[in-house]
């Protein structure tokens, strides 16, 4: 007896820094900045004779009547009111529903009740008594992972997603974080000892996304240089993988990775030419009390600025809102920014995540609130009451500070001081120069939305004009200057649907930048 299966990836509840909803909102058909590898493995641990198809509903309409013996949707927290209701939707329409994934293993209890079976944890051991149960038709109502090893991980099912509308593929190369910031949820579920993919396996998923036609992807680790030597041994053999498979890779970091030059190096001669780091905040004792030691005791700017340096750009997380944020943090934050060449800062204010230890510190004190947002890196919303400010003080804060940060004059500064600097002190050869003819529909698309940051408005377009021209002169950079434009575009469209982003409400303006004039025309 054979079963099916309808594995559903929600879309988001509201957009993000790290999707890609402005695609859509420009009138480019739908897409996703990464592939979703939590429906794709879900499928590829079903057993072969089962019926199965992946929607992602970002790019595609959840088909309601859709003929499956059971519908399986996983998520993230911000996800959980899309989850919640494709899970009712179907419900009321008699079909059975199975839910999983990082929000299900910390909230089990915010989803009980919109599921007749719950997978907590990881599915890695427990996905053959899972689909054993689900073929009989007798699924018990809970089941709960532990912490496996990653030589259990199947390749995912990437024949089976939508890859010409993801723009990074995407490969898990480890599970868990060593450190300990007492807002971070990933230890909550996955561990402080971090395991790791076997390295021919990592290397056999990143032939499959060159089969499907993928030239760059995020390795998903949620802390990619932790072990400094797995981490050279892993990225030795993707360099050795790239001789013949030029792909570009993402990833995130923490910044105690620019104590080692060899690293660095290998980084960049992998491919690795964008991490994100979480900078948190300049504000020493704000560090101290969220636990983030990594950060202290070294100057963040001049670390940052190691890895420009060596041809890799940095997305910074900046969070506000720490017991020690006084109403200064805001001019505090924009004035550490503009002192380095990251582009793109994901803010948010600081939210206490269920089953984290901020979450019990805060519930203890009587400080949690309900009823608003509880995503990290978004700016709208703290579920936190603020030792230090009112939430009108918070809210306002934050809304400046956006407006601040990406302010066209602003972004810009920040934009050519990456460009000049990307790369100086680069071993090795140059990366491979942007071709257009080369680019995927989706990659073009995107490449368009930035492109049309232009048209946005005349301050948008004089920025345009000075950072496109910057990277025409260096052309090493056009391929990165691209992304991070298309990674502004959906910043800007992320803070009009939240009501965030008001140009008068600002921070003092950034100075323009003599050294970065445009050249006088010839005589």
């Amino acid at each position: 007896m054979t079963s099916s299966l309808y594995v559903i990836n929600p879309a988001a509840d509201f957009p993000t820094y790290f999707g890609a909803e402005v695609l859509a909102a420009s009138g480019q058909p739908a897409g996703v900045m990464m592939a979703d590898l939590a429906a794709a493995t879900v499928a590829a641990l079903a057993p072969g004779d089962f019926r199965i198809s992946i929607c992602d509903e970002t790019v595609s309409p959840v088909d309601y009547d859709h003929p499956a013996d059971w519908i399986l949707i996983t998520g993230k927290v911000s996800q959980r009111g899309r989850m919640t209701a494709i899970a009712d939707a179907f419900r009321r329409r008699g079909k059975k529903v199975v839910i999983g994934g990082p929000y299900a293993s910390l909230s089990p209890a915010r989803l009980r009740d919109h599921c007749d079976v719950m997978v907590c944890g990881e599915a890695e051991e427990i996905a053959g008594k899972l689909f054993a149960d689900l073929r009989a038709g007798r699924p018990s109502d809970a089941y709960f992972g532990d912490k496996p090893s990653l030589a259990l991980t199947p390749a995912p099912r990437w024949d089976l997603y939508p890859n010409d509308r993801a723009l990074l593929g995407a490969v898990q190369t480890s599970r868990g974080c060593p450190f300990e910031c007492e807002f971070c949820d990933v230890i909550q579920y996955l561990g402080r000892k971090q395991r790791h993919k076997p390295i021919a396996h990592v290397i056999a998923e990143l032939d499959a996304l060159w089969a499907q036609g993928y030239r760059a992807a995020f390795l998903a680790d949620d802390n990619f240089t932790a072990y400094r030597a797995h981490c050279k041994e892993l990225l030795s053999a993707i360099a050795d993988w790239r001789r013949d498979h030029p792909m570009d890779f993402v990833t995130q970091i923490s910044i105690d990775a620019t104590r080692d030059e060899e690293l660095l190096d290998m980084c960049v001669a992998a491919g690795l030419n964008q991490v994100f780091v979480g900078i948190e905040t300049p504000n020493v004792e704000s560090l101290r009390e969220t636990g983030k030691r990594q950060n202290l005791k070294i100057n963040l700017v001049d670390e940052v600025q190691k890895l420009v340096d060596h041809g890799i750009s940095v997305m910074g997380g900046m969070i506000v809102g720490f017991d020690h944020d006084g109403p200064n943090v805001f001019a505090q934050q924009y004035d550490f920014a503009m002192a380095t060449a990251i582009p793109m800062f994901s803010l948010g204010a600081l939210m206490a995540s269920e089953a984290t230890p901020l979450y019990d510190r805060i519930t203890s004190e009587g400080r949690l609130l309900s009823g608003g947002v509880e995503t990290q890196a978004v700016p709208w919303s703290s579920n936190i009451q603020s030792k230090t400010m009112s939430m009108e003080e918070l809210h306002h804060g934050m809304k400046n500070l956006c407006n601040a940060l990406y302010a066209p004059a602003a972004f810009g500064e920040r934009m050519l001081r990456f460009i000049e600097t990307f790369g100086r002190e680069r071993k090795g050869p140059e990366p491979a120069l942007l071709d257009v003819s080369k680019l995927r529909d989706i990659e073009r698309q995107a490449m368009q939305v930035g492109m049309d940051v232009r048209k946005m408005g005349e301050p948008e377009g004089r920025m345009w004009n000075r950072v496109w021209g910057a990277a025409v002169r260096k052309p090493s950079t056009m391929t990165i200057v691209a992304r991070i434009m298309f990674q502004y575009a959906q910043a800007r469209h992320m803070f009009a649907k939240g009501n965030y982003w008001e140009p008068q409400l600002a921070m003092p303006p950034a100075p323009q930048p003599a050294r970065h004039a445009e050249p006088a025309p010839a005589e």
